[in-house]
């Protein structure tokens, strides 16, 4: 038997043999990864059990997202605004004057005209809507120091709303009302649609007015390195190259597509600028002066 054992132990491994023992090792070599995964990963079955430092992180992320978002907003907006409107300014010029300084004056004038514009603009909508959000606030706020059942009756009335029986809502809105600034805030949300906006209505402001003049340059600096008869495609192509590039870069965060994205700012830009060039070649024409030449 002893020799008969050790005869089967010095036997080759066939390739199925040795096929299969690696399979067998794969798989508890997986396993064991898998079960050390569950190990780590904290077992969060309900809304107790999860860490309130984890969720306070989370939750701050999130907001920090968000307000990223905003100024991206205001970026894109500024850029856009900044690429199409020079870009008309720029057409239009060079259309009806053929030379190169005429466009480069007037480019730079409109975009130097368009970052502070813009940037006011920005600034004082930003801050005109924040004060009437305040003022907005402030009337909820009297409704809830003077009529707290009204207040908890109209929350209640908005869960229905979106879903939960009159029971449930009332039970929900009776134990939101037990503290008046988070009856408050339920009611700024759900009933007027608010949220109290951190953001800077400066740094809206910057954001806009630098996203507005570094666009700008994009179809203005053709005419300083390229004569004049040229440069007006040069600076319609980069500022098409531009434009797509911008809604290519959104679909990012809008989880667009981002052939249409790009393709739909593009569009907008190429009308601009079609309209541009025939506004500089039909009113020369008008006014009787000199316009575009065939």
């Amino acid at each position: 038997m002893y020799g008969v054992g050790m005869r089967r132990a010095c036997q080759p491994v066939g390739d199925g043999q040795l096929e299969r023992g690696t399979r067998v090792h794969r798989h508890n070599v997986l396993l064991s990864k898998d079960m050390a995964t569950t190990l780590r990963k904290p077992k969060w079955r309900r809304a107790r059990d999860f860490d309130p430092a984890w969720l306070r992180g989370h939750i701050d992320e999130e907001r920090r997202t968000a307000g990223l978002l905003g100024e991206i907003r205001e970026a894109v907006f500024g850029a856009q605004d900044g690429l199409i409107s020079t870009l008309a300014v720029v057409l239009t010029v060079a259309a009806a004057t053929h030379e190169a300084f005429p466009v480069l004056v007037a480019g730079f004038a409109s975009a130097l005209a368009g970052i502070f514009s813009m940037s006011a603009g920005e600034y004082m909508s930003s801050k005109s809507q924040r004060e009437i959000f305040d003022a907005q606030i402030a009337s909820e706020e009297e409704e809830v120091e003077e009529r707290p059942a009204e207040a908890e009756a109209e929350v209640a009335f908005m869960l229905q709303e979106e879903g939960l029986d009159r029971e449930r809502a009332l039970r929900v809105a009776s134990e939101i009302a037990s503290s008046k600034s988070v009856l408050l805030k339920t009611m700024v949300e759900k009933e007027l649609g608010l949220t109290r906006d951190e953001g800077s209505p400066l740094r809206g402001a910057l954001v806009m007015g630098a996203s507005f003049g570094t666009a700008s340059l994009v179809p203005i600096l053709p005419f300083l390195f390229v004569p004049a008869s040229g440069a007006h495609y040069v600076s319609v192509l980069l500022t098409v190259v531009a434009l797509f590039g911008m809604g290519v870069i959104k679909s990012r965060w809008t989880r667009r597509h981002w052939l249409p994205s790009g393709a739909e700012i593009t569009a907008l830009g190429v009308f601009a600028g079609v309209a541009g060039y025939l506004f500089g070649s039909v009113l020369p024409a008008m006014l009787g002066v000199a316009g575009v030449q065939s």
